[in-house]
C-alpha cells in the first residue's frame, strides 16, 4: 500500500498522484452484495437543486457494508481485499462459517486468510468487533456506533482511528479522530483496530477531470457572479463585495455556528474538536 507517480509525458499526469492498490487482491465486487446506485445530480425527489455543482460521474455498484457486525460466535475468514468506489476506506470480504458472505471496512494489518470474530469473548485484535464496555482503554478502535444497535456511525474513513480514555458506570468516553472527545453507551460496539489505506489524503488528481469522474461540477465562486446571482456578487474588479462570506441565501459561511443548541446529544460531548 503506498502512492504511485507519473513521468511529466502529459500536463495531467505531471501532477497526477494516485494509490498504487497494491493492497487490493480482487477488481470485482462480489455480485450478490452489490445494488445498482442512481445518480442524483444534487437533486432531491422533487427534481431541485439542493446540493450545487454535482453531476455527471461514471457509473458505480453500492457495495452492502456490514455495520452492524451481529454475527456473534460466527468466525469469519477474510477472503479478499477490495477497492470501493464509494469510500476512502478499503473493504473486506468475509467468508463466515455459517456460508454468508458480508462486507466489512478493512482495518490496518488484517490480510487474506485471517480469522475475525465479532461478539463476546473475542480477542483485542485489529477487525474483531466489540461491545465498547468490554473493550480494554487506550486501545485503538474505529466503526463506532451512537446507538446500540444502530451500526457504526463514527470514524470510517480511510486512516479513522479513535481511541477508547475511561470508563464511567454505563457510559465509556472516547477521544474520536477529529480530537472530540465524547460519551457513548457502553452497549454500543465498535472494532478494534485502525482503517487502512493511510495514503489516501496524500493522492493529487493531477487535472480538473479527474473530479468530473468523481461527479464533482466546477464550484463557481459567489464573488464571481452577478449582484442578483449571488450577495457577494457585482462590484468593479475583483472585490468581495464588503460583506462577510455567505451562501446565495444569506447562510453566513465563517465563524457561525450552525449546531442547534437544542441537540439533545450535545449532552454526550466532554470537549470539543475546536477548543475556545
Amino acid at each position: 500500500m503506498g502512492l504511485k507517480s507519473y513521468k511529466p509525458n502529459t500536463p495531467g499526469h505531471r501532477q497526477m498522484v494516485v494509490s498504487d492498490f497494491a493492497d487490493i487482491t480482487r477488481t470485482q465486487p462480489e455480485k450478490s452484495l452489490t445494488v445498482g446506485k442512481r445518480a442524483t445530480g444534487g437533486r432531491n425527489n422533487q427534481g431541485r437543486i439542493t446540493s450545487r455543482f454535482r453531476g455527471g460521474g461514471v457509473k458505480r455498484q453500492l457495495r452492502r457494508i456490514d455495520f452492524r457486525r451481529e454475527k456473534d460466535g460466527v468466525p469469519a475468514k477474510v477472503a479478499e481485499i477490495e477497492y470501493d468506489p464509494n469510500r476512502s476506506a478499503r473493504i473486506a470480504l468475509l467468508n463466515y462459517a455459517d456460508g454468508e458472505k458480508r462486507y466489512i471496512l478493512a482495518p490496518l494489518k488484517v490480510a487474506v486468510g485471517d480469522t475475525l470474530l465479532s461478539g463476546p469473548g473475542a480477542e483485542i485484535k485489529p477487525g474483531n468487533c466489540l461491545r465498547l464496555g468490554d473493550i480494554p482503554e487506550g486501545v485503538a478502535i474505529h466503526g463506532l456506533e451512537m446507538v446500540p444497535g444502530k451500526g457504526a456511525a463514527l470514524v470510517r474513513t480511510a486512516g479513522g482511528v479513535a481511541e477508547l480514555r475511561a470508563r464511567e458506570g454505563d457510559y465509556v468516553t472516547v477521544r474520536l479522530s477529529s480530537g472530540e472527545i465524547r460519551k457513548l453507551h457502553a452497549n454500543c460496539r465498535a472494532t478494534i483496530g485502525q482503517l487502512g489505506n493511510l495514503e489516501h489524503m496524500n493522492r493529487s488528481f493531477g487535472k480538473a477531470g479527474k473530479k468530473r469522474y468523481l461527479g464533482k461540477r466546477p464550484h463557481n465562486r459567489g464573488v464571481s457572479m452577478n449582484p442578483i446571482d449571488h450577495p457577494m456578487g457585482g462590484g468593479e474588479g475583483r472585490t468581495s463585495g464588503g460583506g462577510h462570506p455567505r451562501s446565495p441565501w444569506g447562510q453566513l459561511a465563517k465563524g457561525f455556528k450552525t449546531r442547534k443548541k437544542s441537540k439533545n446529544s450535545s449532552r454526550f460531548i466532554v470537549e470539543r474538536r475546536k477548543k475556545k
